[in-house]
């Protein structure tokens, strides 16, 4: 934590208004709402943001709840995403395994970082490797496509983010990944062939798990 934030909590600190027991232990179970609270008050015409980019590479953290695929597609469509017909097989696979309160720490890699003759499943894989980033669950890209709006993916450059997980085959044996995407006709959970030599657009996103701090 840098000095300039450690002055802004104590700052924040001193100047904390008077509350009972039962209001500040309200704030302690809810720490989301208080979240909020400070970010209405302290910055309220800037979102916090929810992720980080350096060097070509966007880095965020999600926590698993434990939802299955058939309830990952009830989740979504009950709030508006739409989700594609292949990945709602991919989701209904027995291949499909949710965690449940496991906090995952996210690298994507952009696809600006490849040349557009290396832009393949295999390549990216071989760089990610060389960057010390493993494979994620596919669960992944449902918690990506939940937490960030299009209007942040379209901040990041990017028109979707693949979950580079372990393939899982659909009912014609071919390997999905689970992609977390925007479009003019609306916020996908899609999915596309997981081949090694598939080829993939610039505005692309791969998401790896970044090496977990210990």
């Amino acid at each position: 934590m840098d000095r300039q934030t450690c002055k802004l909590i104590a700052r924040i600190s001193e100047n904390l208004p008077d509350m009972n027991g039962e209001v500040m232990q309200r704030w302690i179970d809810d720490p989301k709402s208080l979240q909020r609270a400070l970010k209405d008050v302290l910055c309220p015409h800037e979102p916090i943001c929810s992720w980080r980019e350096e060097d070509g590479v966007i880095y965020s953290s999600v926590e698993s709840v434990g939802t299955t695929g058939e309830d990952w597609i009830k989740r979504l469509e009950g709030n508006g995403f739409r989700v594609g017909d292949y990945a709602k097989q991919v989701l209904r696979s027995p291949d499909f395994k949710p965690t449940n309160g496991v906090t995952t720490e996210v690298a994507v890699l952009k696809g600006m970082l490849f040349e557009d003759n290396d832009r393949i499943t295999k390549k990216i894989r071989a760089e990610a490797d060389k960057r010390k980033l493993s494979k994620p669950n596919a669960e992944l890209a449902c918690l990506i496509r939940e937490k960030f709006t299009d209007k942040e993916i379209e901040q990041m450059g990017l028109w979707y983010i693949v979950a580079m997980h372990e393939p899982i085959n659909d009912s014609d044996g071919s390997p999905l990944l689970l992609s977390a995407g925007r479009s003019v006709y609306g916020r996908w959970l899609n999915s596309y062939h997981g081949y090694p030599d598939r080829r993939w657009g610039r505005e692309v996103g791969f998401a790896f798990l970044a090496p977990q701090v210990s």
